[in-house]
């Protein structure tokens, strides 16, 4: 039996600003129009997307491990191939945690009339299913970057700004548009350490697909252009131009992607992506919120 400990490692909480920075961003967008933000409304933005980023970690725990491709993985603690918990305990789990995004994602529904939204939702559902679970599961394809960059960057993004606002602006696609490129890069960084063993059990992601060394060159290439894009905005928002400060997080882990031989060594990147996105939300919103309101 899991401890709880093990449990939330499982979680992969590590990945959990793929999340966070997209809500933040489109929250942002929505005060560049309207000068004002419902926290209601983005704490249950934020729920939406946590609970479907812990529930898209069971369900790759879960599918991975009944088919042997977590046998042999160096990284962060699996659930299901280290038979710390049952199959059935972690599939339960990640359905526990769709249900509650599809309560939460209801009730922004409702409180924002975007009822649009539902379908949505729905289909964001099935896709964080449908990654790894199935008889026909996407993400062994190579197509789980392009899921990455439509939900946890368009969706999310243009999503959040939609239930706060109404509407949709072009700051918040470009938003959209660069948070969504950090997290496919912080899923290339993760695939680019598992190529050696998604290779030997059939699963082609698009590391596997572009060869570890232009894997490593894409992860830089995506960071970049998501940093310079806000770029476009400075028309408008001379502010934007702070967003170029999230080239100082993101030299470590380009380093890393780059120069770092030892797969295993890879893992840090995860973490260090992850602060790459949280310091780009943050610096997104602070050159709206001053564009705005000084």
């Amino acid at each position: 039996m899991a401890t709880l400990s093990q449990w939330v490692a499982g979680a992969r909480l590590r990945t959990l600003p793929i999340v966070i920075a997209p809500v933040v961003i489109g929250t942002a967008a929505a005060v560049g129009q309207t000068g004002q933000v419902s926290c209601f409304r983005f704490v249950l933005a934020l729920l939406v997307g946590l609970l479907l980023q812990v529930g898209v970690n069971y369900s790759n725990d879960y599918s991975d491990g009944i088919r042997g491709t977590d046998d042999e993985r160096v990284g962060p603690v699996r659930l299901t191939g280290s038979k710390l918990a049952t199959p059935t305990q972690v599939r339960n789990a990640a359905f526990g945690c769709f249900g509650l995004a599809a309560i939460f994602g209801l009730l922004l529904v409702i409180l924002s009339s975007t009822w649009p939204l539902l379908l949505v939702g729905v289909a964001a559902i099935f896709a964080a299913w449908g990654y790894t679970g199935g008889k026909n599961p996407y993400g062994y394809r190579g197509w789980g970057d392009v899921y990455v960059f439509i939900f946890f960057g368009l969706v999310a993004t243009l999503g959040t700004t939609y239930t706060q606002s109404g509407q949709l602006t072009f700051a918040a696609l470009l938003g959209a548009i660069g948070t969504g490129f950090i997290g496919c890069a912080l899923l290339m960084a993760n695939n680019v350490r598992d190529i050696p063993t998604d290779s030997e059990v059939g699963k082609i992601t698009l590391a596997v697909r572009l060869g570890e060394q232009l894997a490593r060159l894409s992860y830089v290439l995506m960071l970049s252009v998501a940093i310079v894009l806000p770029l476009l905005l400075t028309g408008s928002n001379p502010w934007m131009w702070l967003i170029l400060l999230t080239f100082v997080p993101a030299a470590a882990p380009s380093w890393v992607m780059l120069r770092e031989q030892s797969l295993p060594k890879l893992v840090v990147v995860l973490k260090q992506t992850g602060i790459v996105n949280v310091v780009y939300a943050v610096l997104f919103t602070l050159a709206i919120v001053l564009n705005t309101w000084l």
